[in-house]
Order: structure tokens, then sequence, then C-alpha cells
């Protein structure tokens, strides 16, 4: 046998992995920043490039985004959707919506990609279309994730993906708030669902995704 590789340490590994196959253009760079501004952190590149590659490799022509933020996951996720795609983004903040309005606008996406609806998500999903999107990605309220999980289901054709973020940002186990509890119910419930084929990435604070089986 030839000579061991010299061991990676695990934060060096983490910081390359987190900087993504390219670096951000100046609009998710813009909107990063704003995001910093507007107290709204937006997600890391490791799973901007995540989401890019699922839309791309799903070619998402109909995307859920729960949780519009500023604007930095919708451009990943529009750039990996094909042309005539549409992001359907839901926010309960109209301030960051507009942010997000102004950071599209200004990366040269046409307004009839974009349907930004503002509003809870419990409210908004039951009005969509059951079995009519690609991808559904979830960043927002951490106690409703577990609802999301089952509104995901409904609304994802067969082979359309679920993607959770932050699922590990409370991993601790000795905490019991109604966050962290939310966080180990949805992957939990995720892991179980026979409907459901699950991965959880490494990427960021975690990344939970699961392709309905067709």
């Amino acid at each position: 046998m030839g000579p061991e590789s010299p061991a990676v340490h695990s934060a060096e590994l983490c910081e390359y992995v987190e900087a993504g196959l390219a670096p951000e253009d100046e609009a998710i760079a813009a909107a990063r920043a704003h995001g910093g501004q507007q107290g709204c952190p937006p997600i890391g590149p490791g799973c901007g490039a995540a989401l890019r590659f699922l839309a791309s490799a799903l070619r998402a022509r109909a995307v859920v985004e729960i949780g519009t933020g500023v604007g930095v996951s919708g451009l990943y996720l529009l750039a990996g959707m094909a042309p005539d795609g549409v992001l359907t983004s839901i926010d309960v903040e109209p301030e960051v919506q507009a942010v997000a309005k102004r950071t599209f606008r200004q990366a040269g996406i046409a307004p009839s990609r974009t349907r930004l609806i503002m509003g809870r998500a419990l409210d908004v999903l039951p009005r969509l279309t059951d079995g009519g999107y690609d991808l559904l990605f979830v960043d927002a309220a951490k106690h409703e994730y577990p609802a999301y999980h089952e509104q995901g289901v409904r609304l994802l054709r067969p082979g359309g993906v679920l993607a959770f973020d932050n699922v590990l940002c409370r991993a601790n186990p000795g905490q019991r708030d109604a966050e962290t509890v939310a966080l180990r119910e949805v992957v939990s419930a995720v892991r179980d669902d026979e409907r459901l084929v699950p991965l959880l990435l490494p990427l960021g604070d975690g990344l939970l995704v699961a392709a309905k089986a067709g």
C-alpha cells in the first residue's frame, strides 16, 4: 500500500465545500450584503450550489420556495431552472421581499419568471396545485417544518424533490425548545416516509433533501 494521504482538518474541508465550485456573481454578492444589513442571513454558497444542481437535474419549470429572504436562494434556483421556469416564493416579511424583488430585477430576471407571495406559508400552500411542482425549498419558520413536509409531498410531482435548510443547526441533544424539537421531528418524518427517498447533506447547517418516489 502507498503512503496514506494527509488528513484534512474538518473545518478546512467544510470551508472548501462551502466555497462552492464557482465564485458567486455580482448579483448574489450584492444580495448577500443586503441580507446582512437586513438581519436576514442567506444560504451559503455550498447550499446555493446544491439548489442550482437540483433545479438543473430536475429540469425544473415550477419551483416553490418558502422563505424568500433577500433573493439569494432564488437566484441560485433560477440559475438551474429551465429558461421558462417560474419560481413561486413565499415570505411573511414585506421588507425583505421588496429587497428580493429588486435583487431579481438587478440580476436581469424577467418579471414573468418570479411570483412573490407575501403571507404565511401554511395559508398559501393549500392553494397551490397538487403534484404541480418539481422542487420545494424550505428556509423559514423552523417550528413549522413538519407541516411543510406534508404540504411538500402533496405539491410535488413524482420524482420531485423536497429540500429543508438548517436541519442540523440545533443538533445538541440537550436542547428541547420548540424549534429544535420540530427540526428533529421533520428529519425523522422524512426518513420514515415511504413516499420519499431521503438524503442528509452536511452543507451549511444541514440540508435535508428527499425525492418523491414515482
